[in-house]
């Protein structure tokens, strides 16, 4: 009996042995290098880190620069359309696949596929899309529709609802994926009992599915709000933060003050500010699911 108690506890030492590389991994390059960031935030650094203590006064100017503010207006703007586009596209598209259509898993693959690509592979794609010299633009009017007009890429007050059209055609399919799970736990004889009383589809839909969609929705909005604080990619590839600053976001606000204007200090500010927004966001939701679980177990 102690040497299979003796056993165990060797695999277990083994297990955690395996461990620990990935434990340091995320100690120190992770939670490591955030600590050095906000400590970073809180002094004057310009193209090296210094250690002078100057308090909250790159929070201070950073709330006072027209660029940031701006990126924080486009970063809601653009989180808004790509929610609540990849929120209506994913569930329509979970709802139609959930019908047993023919060829299901060819189009779960089609709806799928964009998510498997890079935001900078899209962007490029739906730069070349949008742009009316070469794009669709141009391809309407060579059939004869001269009056035709998708010009949003170049317009000021219309290019953050192109970025927010590719990256909703990127990652709708993602919703739909989770979506989809959630449909397919529901039992059957929930819409024989809804037929049966002459309930209407959408009234099902509405009053019973989607509350019973609560966990496959919740991490849907998580993922695509994070994907809205960390932006960067679709928006380099697509226009570059042009024209002009009309579709500057936080997350390249915090790249062209790194590297390009060697100020340190006021990108770990900004970095800072947008790690606590991923903070908020995420940590609600493990709370809850922590909550879940922990009454779950309690119930079992």
């Amino acid at each position: 009996m102690s040497s299979s108690r003796r056993g165990r506890g060797l695999r277990n030492v083994a297990a955690y042995a395996a461990l620990l590389p990935m434990a340091a991994t995320v100690l120190l390059a992770y939670l490591g290098t955030m600590a050095w960031s906000v400590k970073v935030s809180f002094t004057s650094s310009r193209t090296l880190p210094v250690d002078n203590f100057v308090g909250l006064m790159q929070y201070t100017k950073l709330f006072e620069t027209e660029r940031w503010m701006l990126s924080l207006q486009n970063m809601a703007l653009f989180g808004v359309l790509f929610i609540a586009g990849c929120m209506v596209l994913g569930f329509a598209l979970a709802v139609f696949i959930d019908q047993r259509v023919k060829g299901e898993g060819v189009l779960r693959t089609v709806f799928l596929y964009p998510y498997a690509m890079s935001f900078v592979a899209t962007g490029l794609v739906w730069q070349w899309l949008l742009n009316p010299e070469l794009g669709l633009q141009s391809t309407v009017r060579g059939w004869g529709f001269e009056s035709f007009t998708l010009d949003w890429i170049v317009q000021q007050d219309a290019v953050m609802y192109a970025i927010a059209l590719a990256a909703v055609w990127q990652a709708s399919g993602l919703v739909m994926a989770l979506m989809l799970a959630g449909l397919r736990g529901i039992d059957d004889s929930l819409w024989k009992a809804a037929r049966i009383d002459g309930i209407p589809p959408w009234r099902v839909y509405v009053s019973i599915v989607l509350p019973m969609l609560g966990p496959s929705i919740g991490t849907a909005l998580v993922l695509l709000s994070v994907g809205v604080v960390k932006v960067f990619d679709v928006v380099v590839a697509m226009t570059q933060g042009g024209p002009g600053l009309a579709s500057e976001v936080p997350a390249k606000f915090i790249m062209d003050n790194l590297f390009g204007r060697a100020n340190i200090g006021l990108a770990s500010a900004a970095s800072t500010v947008l790690l606590a927004t991923v903070l908020a966001v995420v940590a609600p939701w493990l709370y809850a699911r922590h909550r879940a679980s922990a009454k779950s177990e309690a119930h079992g």
